[in-house]
C-alpha cells in the first residue's frame, strides 16, 4: 500500500470506522453494503482516505475490521479495492447485475426514472434513481428496495416503463453521477449520498 501500517486516522476516518461497528451483526451482504455506504455519506473520500482506513483495519484485526475490509474489497474500485482485496478474501456472496427499466417523464415532470435490478445469489433487490432532466441530468434521488415488483409497478403507474439495456442504463447513471460531481452545490437528496458506494459498485460491475 506504500503506507506504514498503523497510520493515525483523521477525525473523518475515525468517525467512519466507528459508524461501521454494526458490521459483525449484519449477515446480509446488502445490509452490510448499506451500512458502509451510509457511514461514508458525508465524508470526502480519495485514495489517501481509503489507504488510511485500510491500514488501520489491518493493524487492529477483529470481527468489525475484518468485515469492513471484506465489504470494501467488494464495493470499492481501482487501487483502493486492490488494497483491501490484498489483505482479506473478497465477500463470498457474489453480486450480479439483472435487468433495467426506464420511465421518461421529462416532458410533464422533468425527470427520468430508472430501476435496475441485482442479485446476491437468489436474493433480488433493486436500485431506483430519479434523474433531473431540468437540472442537466443529475441524479436527485436514489434508494434501494427488495420489493422489485412494487418498485416497477409504482414507476409504471407514472408513465410507460420501458426495458433498457444494462450497459445503457449504467452509462446513464455514470454520466448522471459525473454531472453531480462536477456540480457539488446541486441540491440532491441525502439518499443519493447514503447509497453512493452501492451505485458506484454496480456501475463498475455492469461494465466488467
Amino acid at each position: 500500500m506504500r503506507r506504514p501500517l498503523g497510520t493515525a486516522l483523521s477525525p473523518a476516518q475515525r468517525a467512519f470506522v466507528d459508524a461501521c461497528r454494526v458490521l459483525p451483526r449484519l449477515a446480509d451482504p446488502l445490509e452490510a453494503e448499506l451500512a458502509v455506504s451510509a457511514a461514508v455519506a458525508d465524508v470526502s473520500t480519495d485514495e489517501e482516505f481509503w489507504a488510511g482506513v485500510i491500514a488501520h483495519a489491518v493493524s487492529f484485526p477483529g470481527k468489525r475490521n475484518d468485515r469492513l475490509l471484506r465489504v470494501l474489497a467488494s464495493m470499492l474500485t481501482g487501487r483502493p479495492r486492490e488494497w483491501a482485496a490484498s489483505v482479506v478474501p473478497v465477500e463470498d456472496a457474489v453480486l450480479t447485475v439483472g435487468g433495467a427499466w426506464i420511465c421518461d417523464r421529462s416532458i410533464d415532470a422533468g425527470y427520468l426514472a430508472l430501476v435496475c435490478t441485482y442479485r446476491f445469489g437468489d436474493d433480488e433487490h433493486a436500485m431506483v434513481f430519479l434523474i433531473d432532466e431540468l437540472a442537466g441530468g443529475v441524479v436527485r434521488r436514489a434508494f434501494v428496495t427488495r420489493d422489485v415488483h412494487a418498485a416497477r409497478e409504482e414507476l409504471g403507474a407514472g408513465g410507460t416503463l420501458n426495458e433498457i439495456g444494462t450497459e445503457a442504463a449504467h452509462w446513464l447513471l455514470a454520466k448522471s453521477y459525473d454531472r453531480l460531481d462536477r456540480n457539488p452545490d446541486a441540491s440532491t437528496g441525502t439518499d443519493v449520498r447514503r447509497t453512493r458506494l452501492l451505485a458506484d459498485r454496480r456501475i463498475a460491475l455492469a461494465f466488467g
